[in-house]
């Protein structure tokens, strides 16, 4: 298990957010990872395989020699 990254947070939180410390803490995990997926713009959109298939089609990787 990974431990919740409060020194992140708290950077987020007080420096990018300017919340007030009783706001901070009155904050749950959730809803302030959902401030800073906001932040970033959202959360990016995952492909399936048959895009990756497609991808892969379109943009084949090079031969590489290793003579």
């Amino acid at each position: 298990m990974t431990a919740f990254p409060w020194q992140t947070a708290m950077q987020v939180g007080f420096g990018v957010l300017r919340l007030s410390p009783d706001a901070f803490w009155r904050m749950t995990p959730r809803e302030l990872a959902a401030a800073m997926t906001a932040l970033r713009g959202g959360v990016p959109q995952t492909i399936g395989r048959a895009r990756l298939d497609e991808l892969m089609q379109l943009f084949p990787d090079d031969e590489v020699s290793h003579e």
